[in-house]
């Protein structure tokens, strides 16, 4: 077990890579504290784990909210007396032609993407100072590299999140606490679902943005959890301040795929 007996808070639980994430670390052994701001998703993923096994508490938590956030923090301390891992997972996925973005819709997305990382990094590094040692991994997206348009609050969210944990990982690198950041590209959860929703055709959306992975699918959840495992592990222990990206390459592809296939060309 690679986080045996490791103390994980994970933000964000309730589905998607969220809960996946804190599946996959009870699984490692990990002591997974989950919070959500949905207590019967939250609450339902705790007890799955559980029930297969693995040691886990649910917590509410609203993270763009300061007392929701210490709050969890004073609950995991008062389970388990220390904290090893922060997952920030919590977000808001938004899309919205930026001529009608108002301030409320500005506001709500920041305050959970990049607000509710600060307090929680912020909260949590003071428990990890006491301890000498953490690891904080803060799921990104590859909106940090590349934007899209309709994302603006979105992307600035995330964008501040990898400033962020740059500054911490540099700040506290001598203190033994790592921060990186986790950024998917489209991975099959309710986004994926979202999408396909939207579209005019789920046919035509799923031919587009197969054109544009040259893996040709979407991420799967515990992908990404695998990944976050080793990033929360001592066999990462010498990356920090790091972006990185888990995105079947979609971020390497220039243009789409074309829909034919054109002769070689070999110049002269």
């Amino acid at each position: 077990m690679r986080l045996k007996e490791k103390v994980a808070i994970i933000t964000g639980t309730g589905r998607g890579i969220g809960k996946s994430i804190a599946k996959v670390f009870a699984k490692e052994g990990a002591k997974v504290v989950a919070c959500d701001r949905d207590l019967g998703t939250g609450q339902a993923g705790v007890d799955a784990i559980v029930a297969n096994g693995g040691e886990a508490i649910f917590v509410k938590c609203d993270v763009s909210i300061e007392e929701n956030v210490k709050n969890l923090i004073a609950k995991a301390i008062e389970t388990h007396g220390r904290i090893d891992i922060l997952v920030n997972n919590a977000g808001v996925n938004f899309v919205k032609k930026f001529e009608e973005v108002e301030p409320e819709d500005w506001d709500r997305v920041i305050n959970t993407d990049l607000r509710g990382t600060y307090l929680c990094t912020r909260l949590a590094i003071l428990e990890m100072l006491k301890t000498g040692a953490g690891s904080i991994i803060n799921i990104g997206t590859i909106h940090s590299l590349a934007c899209m348009a309709g994302a603006a609050p979105y992307d600035a969210a995330k964008w501040g999140v990898v400033g962020l944990t740059k500054s911490v990982a540099v700040e506290f690198a001598d203190r033994n606490i790592r921060a990186n950041v986790l950024s998917p590209g489209l991975i099959a959860t309710q986004i994926w679902e979202d999408i396909k929703a939207a579209a005019p055709s789920i046919e035509e959306a799923m031919k587009y943005w197969k054109a544009n992975i040259p893996m040709g699918r979407p991420g799967k959840p515990e992908e990404i959890a695998y990944l976050a495992v080793f990033l929360a592990s001592d066999e990462s222990s010498y990356i920090t301040g790091s972006n990185i990206l888990a995105d079947g390459g979609l971020t390497s592809l220039l243009i789409s795929k074309e829909p034919f296939e054109s002769k070689s060309i070999e110049g002269q």
